[in-house]
């Protein structure tokens, strides 16, 4: 069995493999595997990964600390493997618009990707290696966005003390119109944002062909004496979500931030990744 033990760097070479990327290697060649260790600073340096693995067929381990890093292999398996609309083939699963993506192995670093805890992942070296020597997978949704990327895990739109405005449809259904004032908007995939600040927002299923979206809407309702604010919890669950700011609102995609200015749309992807699983 061939495998590429992938790390990540930051726009320059680190000073060498971690010591979980050389347990996990010597756990592998244990098992009578060939062990290639990889590092990539940029897209580009992923995707010829990708594209040397796809063409080898060596199985692929990320040594990985965040949601991010993950999102990152899966967002450029997208990019290279996501054929024109107008080239799909026949035999693309149905409601997709991507090919089975390659299994990855995720292998945690100093602390664990989000997502690990999430899917029951291994996460010892030792673990990892086995599961990518076992070849047991498991496929999970994936989400893409008009905006050309992917998230794995789950999105968060607005939150703190500054509420914002915007229209939020699932599907057919509209969650907000424009004229409330939001809290904060879940697009969970996994369980990354089941709650956030203590409130119950989502209880998502990553392989169900479904996303999950949740709207905290404050809720004035006015007595005798004063006001008092409860926060309604709008909820919805479909293939798609359509989120119109109607200004700039900052947003976390997988750990990432960013900020949200015009309309984008995310949709599900169901089991179009597969993981190593024990």
């Amino acid at each position: 069995m061939d495998v590429v033990l992938l790390s990540l760097a930051d726009g320059a070479p680190s000073c060498g493999p971690r010591t979980q990327v050389l347990a996990c290697s010597d756990a592998l060649k244990n098992g009578d595997a060939t062990v290639r260790l990889e590092e990539a600073v940029d897209d580009a340096g992923i995707d010829a990964i990708l594209e040397e693995t796809a063409a080898s067929g060596a199985a692929l381990v990320l040594a990985a600390d965040t949601d991010a890093q993950v999102r990152a292999i899966w967002r450029r398996a997208v990019k290279i493997l996501a054929p024109p609309p107008s080239k799909r083939p026949d035999d693309m699963p149905a409601g997709r618009t991507v090919p089975d993506l390659p299994t990855l192995g995720i292998l945690p670093l100093a602390q664990a990707p989000d997502l690990v805890a999430a899917l029951g992942l291994p996460t010892s070296p030792a673990d990892v290696a086995a599961a990518v020597l076992g070849g047991r997978t498991r496929r999970i949704d994936l989400l893409r966005h008009d905006g050309g990327s992917a998230t794995v895990h789950g999105v968060r739109l607005g939150g703190g003390d500054t509420p914002w405005f915007g229209k939020i449809a699932v599907d057919d259904l509209i969650l907000a119109d424009g004229t409330q004032r939001i809290l904060t908007c879940v697009v969970a995939n996994a369980s990354g944002y089941a709650s956030v600040d203590g409130l119950p927002l989502t209880d998502p299923d990553p392989a169900d062909g479904a996303l999950d979206v949740a709207v905290a809407v404050p809720v004035v309702k006015r007595g005798l004496i004063r006001r008092k604010i409860r926060i309604e919890v709008r909820r919805a669950r479909g293939r798609a979500v359509a989120i119109t700011p109607g200004s700039e609102v900052p947003y976390i995609d997988d750990g990432v931030v960013g900020t949200l200015a015009r309309k984008r749309t995310w949709w599900n992807e169901r089991e179009a990744a597969a993981v190593y699983v024990t």
